[in-house]
């Protein structure tokens, strides 16, 4: 499980109070984005050849999320990889309560042929180590 803090903005927050739904959204892009640079090439032509897009995205409102200047924790982790399929599960949290969680189905994609691809070894052996356990997944829900 990969695990990073986010700062809460004022402009995150809609005229109910709480941080929008979209944000929501927003926020496990940017997670997702932070633990896949790891595995992405750094040249721009390898990077477009071994992609990742979001083919699905499901999120679960728990409580509403309201501004405040404590940061918030987004857990992301592999739920399984195999073939050219991703899906990560995640949990916007803090210590007290989850205020959403989520899954995304991702596909390995190569941009230039416009097709999926088959995840290689070393994407799955890297994603390996994100795994979550069973146990701690179904506390997570």
């Amino acid at each position: 499980m990969y695990t990073h803090p986010l700062q809460l903005r004022w402009a995150d927050v809609d005229s109910y109070g709480h941080v929008n739904n979209a944000v929501i959204s927003s926020y496990l892009e940017e997670v997702r984005a932070r633990l896949l640079d790891d595995l992405l090439p750094s040249e721009e032509a390898e990077r477009r050849r071994k992609a990742f897009v979001v083919s699905q995205l499901e999120i679960a409102f728990k409580a509403p999320l309201s501004y405040r200047k404590e940061s918030v924790s987004v857990d992301v982790w592999v739920i399984s990889a195999r073939g050219s399929r991703l899906q990560l599960g995640y949990a916007v949290r803090d210590v007290k309560r989850i205020y959403a969680t989520a899954t995304t189905v991702m596909a390995a994609f190569d941009l230039d042929e416009g097709r999926p691809r088959r995840l290689t070894d070393e994407e799955l052996a890297f994603l390996a180590g994100y795994m979550k356990p069973e146990a701690d997944e179904a506390q997570s829900n």
